[in-house]
């Protein structure tokens, strides 16, 4: 298999991964033949499922603005994967020209991706690393440099919590960061469900299984389990709501039902 020039070395193009299938349902080219395998199956198994990342990524643009308002500029973005139009740094610097971000990602290809695009952005940069391992991120070389942790500061954990199972202890490692948080500090967080839109469990079980068959773990979580990783957090007005419906800026009866697939929430710290 022929190795794009984008490509790290020592990347496995038989092995699909996960930032790199939700590049390709978003319409990007930083993908393999494995990852667009792995997402058309997944596609299969819950159809509309490009439909939901779009509206995904719409509450986090929606999300970033309503932080910028709230005047943190601060952004810390777990999970963020291989960017595409329409980043954090894009929208936060937008709306506030000295906005800082910091990108986290443990897939190669989106930290390589990262840098390449950030290189002229001084207040925005990626460090490589896990969730599973908070203290890394929060000790990083790169966090110290944008980040005060005595000011808010949003943390987005933006579709990622899904693919960490119980067993990997996603409470704890939400909890350690929101320990690091300054009063007045932000989560903004989406998670796989089946509690809303048009799509069934069983086509959600479906999902896990093309997903626990790729490598990677995928869990559904319902709304009342989803809401404990804002223990610490006060919810912000909706609350906990489907993904289209968290501050709609546009009139959304005409929307497609999938808009309203998935949980999304942001909350405030004390």
């Amino acid at each position: 298999m022929e190795r794009p020039t984008w490509a790290p070395q020592g990347i496995d193009l038989s092995v699909p991964s996960v930032s790199r299938m939700y590049d390709y349902y978003l319409g990007g080219s930083h993908n393999f033949e494995v990852d667009r395998v792995t997402a058309r199956r997944a596609v299969e198994a819950f159809p509309g499922l490009p439909k939901i990342m779009q509206a995904n990524r719409a509450f986090m643009r929606r999300a970033v603005r309503y932080a910028v308002a709230e005047g943190i500029t601060q952004f810390l973005d777990i999970g963020s994967g291989i960017p595409t139009h329409g980043n954090v740094h894009e929208i936060a610097q937008r709306a506030d020209g000295e906005a800082r971000v910091l990108y986290v990602d443990n897939d190669p290809v989106a930290v390589a991706h990262s840098r390449a695009v950030l290189e002229n952005v001084p207040l925005a940069d990626i460090v490589a690393a896990d969730l599973r391992r908070p203290e890394e991120i929060l000790h990083s070389e790169q966090a110290a440099r944008l980040l005060d942790f005595g000011q808010p500061v949003a943390l987005l954990l933006v579709a990622l919590l899904h693919f960490l199972d119980d067993e990997e202890k996603p409470l704890e490692k939400v909890a350690a960061l929101r320990d690091a948080l300054a009063p007045g500090s932000l989560l903004i967080l989406t998670h796989a469900s089946v509690d809303n839109g048009p799509v069934t469990a069983a086509q959600g079980s479906e999902l896990s299984e093309v997903y626990r068959g790729s490598g990677s773990d995928l869990v559904m979580r319902g709304e009342s389990e989803v809401a404990r990783f804002f223990d610490g957090f006060e919810l912000v007005e909706p609350g906990l709501v489907p993904l289209g419906r968290w501050r709609p800026e546009d009139e959304i009866g005409d929307e497609d039902p999938l808009a309203f697939s998935g949980i999304a929430g942001v909350g405030r710290t004390a």
